[in-house]
């Protein structure tokens, strides 16, 4: 598996995504992995690998203004978009469902979104496409910090930056107002 750090992302690695790659990545929290969140059989994979077959995935989305254009936006999203980036994953009604695959939601009505503080935000912009963002891990275990727990997923790829030793986002759901803290 290729390990890639920040200097190597390039062209290549975009048209990688654009073309369905499922990769490991760092945010302003923990590791996370993804792909194009509007790619059917990438995010089947990414369930695949983390054996996850029901719950949805959030997103890291490519701007606020794809927020804007995608979401019915409450005063209370709005409020909490001021935030953002930030290490929030707030639950947001989507306007338009095509915005992602079905995959990737599971069909719901909202959908978690996130804008880290991080660099890993300006990669999304550059896809141009919202990238699927779940921890690295089997669905209920402890989530992977380091480079030898990260190679055990049979992503394409990873960007590495070293250990995280943080936390999960917290999820704000803005459409009921409840706070859930990881």
């Amino acid at each position: 598996m290729r390990v890639y750090s920040r200097k190597d992302i390039d062209k290549t690695v975009i048209e990688e995504i654009a073309k369905g790659a499922v990769f490991i990545y760092p945010t302003d929290t923990i590791y996370g992995i993804g792909c194009d969140a509007t790619n059917d059989k990438a995010v089947k994979r990414v369930r695949k690998l983390k054996k996850r077959t029901a719950n949805p995935f959030s997103v890291i989305a490519p701007s606020i203004d794809w927020i804007k254009e995608n979401c019915t936006l409450t005063n209370n999203a709005k409020a909490w978009l001021l935030k953002l980036p930030g290490p929030y994953t707030l639950i947001i009604n989507l306007k338009k469902t095509n915005a992602i695959c079905p995959q990737t939601n599971m069909g719901l009505k909202n959908l978690g979104i996130r804008i880290p503080d991080h660099w890993i935000s300006d990669l999304a912009a550059k896809v141009g496409k919202p990238i699927v963002t779940t921890s690295v891990n089997i669905e209920g275990k402890p989530f992977a910090t380091r480079l030898e727990q990260l190679e055990k997923f049979d992503a394409d790829f990873i960007i590495y930056e070293g250990e995280k030793t943080g936390i999960p986002s917290t999820i704000v759901d803005t459409v009921s107002g409840k706070i859930i803290k990881r």
